[in-house]
């Protein structure tokens, strides 16, 4: 049998990322999916790029804020306590407004956990 406990405060943040990028399915030993923690200030963006995955289905919880999610059909507002999920091949940018008065946090899972899966999205 195999537990493991992860606190998120004692997970490096990722270098070079537009806002605080935590991997906590990495730090638990998760293999079957990505499960990372977003903190995104006001006028922070996610991801690095407006994107889509070609295998991966990707989640966002969002525990407190407001996040928003450009999409081509539109924008999407998404409050505590909401999910917003992005199949395969559907573009999409999730970030906090530059308006915002409160930073959003997000719990984010992604299956099949892949590398180098995000192709950048031309709108």
């Amino acid at each position: 049998m195999g537990y493991r406990t992860v606190d998120p405060a004692d997970v490096k943040p990722v270098d070079d990322r537009p806002c605080e990028l935590r991997r906590l399915g990495e730090a638990g030993g998760v293999e079957t999916m990505a499960i990372n923690r977003f903190v995104a200030a006001p006028g922070e963006q996610i991801p690095l790029t407006y994107h889509f995955h070609e295998e991966q289905q990707e989640a966002f919880y969002v525990l407190s804020g407001t996040l928003t999610v450009e999409t081509p059909d539109g924008t999407k507002t998404v409050g505590a306590e909401q999910l917003f999920v992005a199949d395969p091949e559907s573009p999409h940018r999730a970030y906090n407004p530059t308006d915002a008065t409160e930073p959003v946090t997000v719990l984010a899972l992604g299956a099949p956990p892949v590398s180098g899966d995000a192709v950048p999205y031309e709108s």
